[in-house]
């Protein structure tokens, strides 16, 4: 079994790679690229049945190689490993997984058992592996306090400038769907009526969103990406 590790910092490369190399014996060879422009190109290249994928690095994010790595190798495992657990981490990947494969998403602060539980169940096993994030955000969705889906879809609209009407023509809604769920998305971010003057409902939303980690850069450049490609295409 082949492994590419995708991690910009020495430090943490050395550190997956020591793991692999305790945990897996079935790997026969690891790869190590130092950003998510050549890991992305090493694993287009290469025929790696697992990856370690970053999130945060320079050139190109790690959503932004993992949607174009499976796009033409969707059979591809990838264990995401991070600093952050942001809630727009987890939804920006849980967006780009092809139907059926393999993923798991650890933080970089785990412990060494959990890590290497993760390596094996992700990589060896073809599991998936989300742990407590995920999980909890799960548990929010359930109770109704975070974004449903469909509302997420339209924030990120929002981010790229759209309005209604282009938003229910992108989204295959009518303006009304998307009118009501612009207010659900209002209600759940805490925007109301407040004392003063008015103000603008939909600044207001990507300001909460951006300062709640709802939304990060990583994700807003990679929707920004994927809304250039299908106007490109459409």
């Amino acid at each position: 079994m082949k492994v590419l590790v995708v991690e910009d910092d020495q430090y943490h490369a050395r550190y997956i790679l020591d793991a692999i190399s305790e945990e897996l014996p079935e790997v026969t060879e690891t790869m190590h690229a130092i950003n998510g422009l050549d890991g992305e190109a090493e694993a287009l290249a290469g025929s790696f049945e697992g990856i370690v994928m970053d999130l945060q690095m320079d050139l190109r994010n790690g959503i932004d190689a993992a949607r174009t790595i499976w796009s033409r190798k969707p059979e591809t495992r990838i264990l995401f490993w991070s600093n952050y657990a942001d809630e727009a981490y987890l939804r920006g990947i849980s967006r780009i997984v092809p139907p059926n494969s393999a993923y798991g998403y650890v933080l970089k602060t785990a412990s060494s058992s959990r890590l290497k539980l993760a390596l094996r169940a992700v990589l060896l096993e073809g599991q998936i592996m989300v742990g407590r994030e995920l999980d909890q955000l799960g548990r929010q969705n359930r109770r109704g306090s975070v974004l449903e889906e469909s509302e997420y879809a339209i924030l990120l609209d929002l981010a790229l400038g759209l309005q209604d009407k282009t938003i229910a023509k992108r989204q295959n809604l009518s303006l009304r769907t998307v009118q009501n769920r612009l207010l659900s998305l209002y209600d759940k971010l805490g925007i109301g009526e407040e004392d003063g003057p008015p103000l603008n409902k939909r600044v207001r939303a990507l300001n909460c969103a951006l300062r709640n980690k709802v939304l990060n850069l990583q994700v807003l450049e990679s929707a920004e990406m994927d809304y250039e490609n299908r106007r490109k295409t459409s």
